[in-house]
């Protein structure tokens, strides 16, 4: 898919506050979180956007193997848990893991066991963590510099984060002790300042590829299984947090203009020439 990648790009909506946690169901339906407008939002079949549920200041979601929508509050510092119609179940965790205090959390994943993963992210201190089904919690990693968005690749048993201001992707080998390492430095913007950096959110696609919200840069960043810089994918959303896969070739973004908005909804098909 990304060999001679070409693209288009369609405006799903304007927003007045910054968008982030793009996902979608089983049904197809799409949502995202507006955080400062302290709603999850769907996007229906003809592209009007409504308000679904709500929350403090909703960040990362991921939907679970049962259906139900998981969301990173930031304001209450919790993984909150929401049914299929959008009405809340309980905080699988607020305010610490394992006797641990957890202060921004940002984003979250599941595997296909419904075991949870999701990043805390402060400069510096910030850590990924674990839920686990059987009530273990643990964290995984940590004294990492924001980390924020994270995939997991099973059959490696391997996560994938984006630690922002270190411009990289660390690959974290799931074994005991967890192991940490640098899966790929990252293009800079040529300003030299970290803040026109930060990888956010990532994607994976059907070859194992890990998409890159490059929040300062208002692209795409594509690598391959190997960490090596496949493409680019301009987005025209200046801070672009946050993607998730509709179908094979169409790509949900997320992100805005400036914090707290306005926001934007993309969509964005992607095509090979030959």
């Amino acid at each position: 898919m990304v060999q001679n990648l070409t693209f288009e790009i369609k405006d799903i909506a304007n927003v007045p506050f910054y968008t982030e946690g793009p996902v979608i169901d089983k049904n197809g339906n799409r949502f995202v979180t507006n955080l400062a407008g302290g709603a999850i939002l769907k996007i229906n079949a003809d592209n009007t956007v409504t308000e679904w549920a709500s929350a403090p200041c909703p960040n990362g979601q991921t939907i679970t193997p049962n259906g139900n929508h998981l969301i990173c509050d930031v304001k209450s510092a919790a993984i909150k848990c929401y049914n299929q119609q959008g009405e809340f179940i309980r905080d699988e965790i607020q305010g610490f893991i394992n006797g641990t205090e957890i202060y921004c959390p940002n984003d979250v994943i599941t595997d296909v066991q419904g075991n949870i993963y999701f990043t805390d992210s402060v400069r510096h201190k910030g850590k990924v963590c674990f839920v686990g089904i059987n009530g273990e919690h643990k964290i995984i990693a940590d004294q990492l510099d924001y980390p924020n968005g994270l995939v997991l690749v099973e059959e490696k048993n391997t996560l994938y984060v984006a630690e922002s201001y270190t411009n990289r992707i660390l690959a974290i080998h799931l074994n005991k002790p967890a192991q940490v390492k640098v899966f790929c430095e990252l293009p800079n913007h040529t300003s030299g300042k970290k803040e026109d950096n930060l990888p956010d959110g990532l994607a994976l696609d059907t070859d194992g590829n890990i998409w890159v919200a490059h929040y300062g840069m208002g692209a795409v960043q594509v690598l391959s299984p190997n960490g090596k810089l496949l493409a680019t994918v301009e987005t025209q959303i200046p801070l672009t947090s946050n993607l998730a896969f509709t179908n094979q070739n169409t790509l949900l973004v997320t992100g805005g203009y400036g914090e707290p908005g306005p926001g934007a909804i993309k969509e964005i098909k992607l095509y090979e020439t030959y």
